[in-house]
């Protein structure tokens, strides 16, 4: 699956401050959406763990052994979604720092 940059728009065009301040805004959420991952994954560690150690139901272990995989694959997909986004944005202010750097030694 090829990864298309929602950011592309952005490539060949000079930022504005409602840009820049809008990728700032992007950035906070990804680390946000992160965070939220990592918190799901350590609750579903933490009760499948619980539910292991406390259950005497075969049915009822089968739940917390499920829990486990269950929170170390949201932890996995977390970091992997945080990754890719945070790439893509940095790919976006890579680029206007070239355009706004070659802009300026262009007027000096």
């Amino acid at each position: 699956m090829a990864f298309k940059n929602p950011y592309a728009q952005f490539e060949k065009s000079e930022l504005i401050l409602r840009d820049e301040l809008a990728i700032d805004r992007t950035l906070l959420a990804n680390e946000r959406t992160l965070l939220a991952y990592l918190r799901s994954g350590v609750a579903l560690l933490i009760a499948g763990g619980s539910i292991v150690n406390f259950s005497q139901h075969v049915w009822f272990l089968s739940i917390g052994l499920a829990c486990l995989p269950a929170g170390a694959v949201a932890i996995l997909l977390g970091v992997w979604r945080y990754r890719r986004m945070h790439m893509a944005i940095s790919h976006v202010r890579r680029k206007s720092g070239e355009t706004i750097t070659k802009q300026t030694t262009s007027v000096n």
